[in-house]
């Protein structure tokens, strides 16, 4: 059976200012954290174990998901002291697995739907060294892409150019054969994607791509995350995290939470979601738009398009619309 390593330690730059007190990958989408949607991924592929790579408020990870024993997994962390790259992560985290099982490695980023347990399968029945989740996009230009030769080997990573050769490109979910992982040098930055990867298939060594062109996408900015949130509420994202004990009401408009209180004038739609605890006031309208925890919307008020931070207190009235909210202040989400 496959173990994981979830790479969550990043600053979520591009993600600013929703990422000023809370790292990325426990923003809320579809009214759970971004990491528990990842980790419902994984467990639907049949893995059991994951370490989470962490680093940036490491702290916050711990609370929350504990040992993984409500999700009858099997959690880990491995902290950095300073940031490796995404091949000194996996590294650091590869040191508390044992066993030659293959190893998945999924980006922090991402939002997929792709046949995990498949590319598991494909990695084992090819004997590769690495397999990688590859999909398509319409305009490959802004990506590095990466072409396959007729058996489905890696024949070469290419930087973003004008012109792409191809237009699959690396969606960020790699199963590795433990051997290549052990060969990382410890403590040490290294990136995968511009040393390892490029190196091993200059080398001739077994890297295949597994394509697969279901719901993708890389969630890095604010308008990406609100999208990757509308999408799982209204259904062309997989779901599967929302379980019946957590979800009072769902439909392909609106999500909401066991233990919010939602007004029954108030108007949800446009795939947003209210999480636990949150509170929506009579005759409010929310569109688009992510309610975390906790959250207070006042009579009247109309969100459009925007992230009401935990705590976050949205007066009577208020119009809001494409912003940031916190209990201290709005701000506009950049285009």
């Amino acid at each position: 059976m496959a173990v994981g390593i979830l790479l969550v330690g990043g600053f979520g730059t591009r993600l600013m200012p929703l990422t000023k007190n809370t790292p990325k990958p426990m923003l809320t989408v579809a009214g759970l954290p971004v990491t528990e949607h990842q980790l419902a991924m994984a467990k639907r592929a049949g893995i059991s174990t994951v370490v989470l790579a962490t680093s940036y408020l490491s702290e916050v990870f711990i609370p929350y998901f504990g040992d993984g024993s409500k999700w009858g997994m099997n959690l880990l962390y491995a902290v950095e002291k300073e940031p490796l790259g995404t091949g000194g992560a996996i590294r650091n985290a590869a040191k508390l697995i044992t066993g030659d099982e293959s190893i998945v490695v999924f980006n922090g980023d991402v939002l997929s739907s792709h046949n995990l347990a498949q590319q598991i399968l494909e990695h084992e029945t090819n004997d590769a060294d690495i397999t990688l989740h590859l999909t398509a996009v319409d305009d490959a230009r802004a990506y590095g892409c990466v072409p396959t030769d007729s058996d489905g080997r890696v024949t070469a990573f290419l930087e973003k150019m004008e012109n792409p050769i191809t237009n699959t490109i690396n969606a960020g979910c790699y199963v590795f054969k433990s051997k290549i992982i052990d060969s990382i040098p410890e403590d040490t930055v290294v990136s995968v994607e511009r040393q390892t990867f490029p190196e091993l298939v200059a080398k001739h060594g077994k890297v295949f791509g597994f394509i697969d062109d279901s719901y993708w996408l890389d969630i890095g900015t604010p308008r990406a995350l609100l999208k990757g949130s509308v999408d799982l509420v209204v259904g062309v994202a997989d779901s599967s995290a929302l379980t019946a004990e957590l979800v009072q009401s769902h439909t392909i408009h609106s999500l909401v939470m066991k233990g919010a209180d939602v007004d029954p004038t108030a108007v949800i739609d446009g795939g947003s979601c209210i999480s636990k605890g949150a509170v929506i006031a009579a005759s409010a309208q929310i569109c688009g738009s992510i309610i975390e925890a906790g959250a207070s919307i006042g009579a009247n008020a109309i969100i459009k398009n925007s992230f009401i931070a935990t705590g976050a207190n949205v007066q009577n009235f208020a119009q809001i619309s494409s912003s940031f909210v916190t209990n201290n202040e709005i701000i506009e989400i950049p285009q």
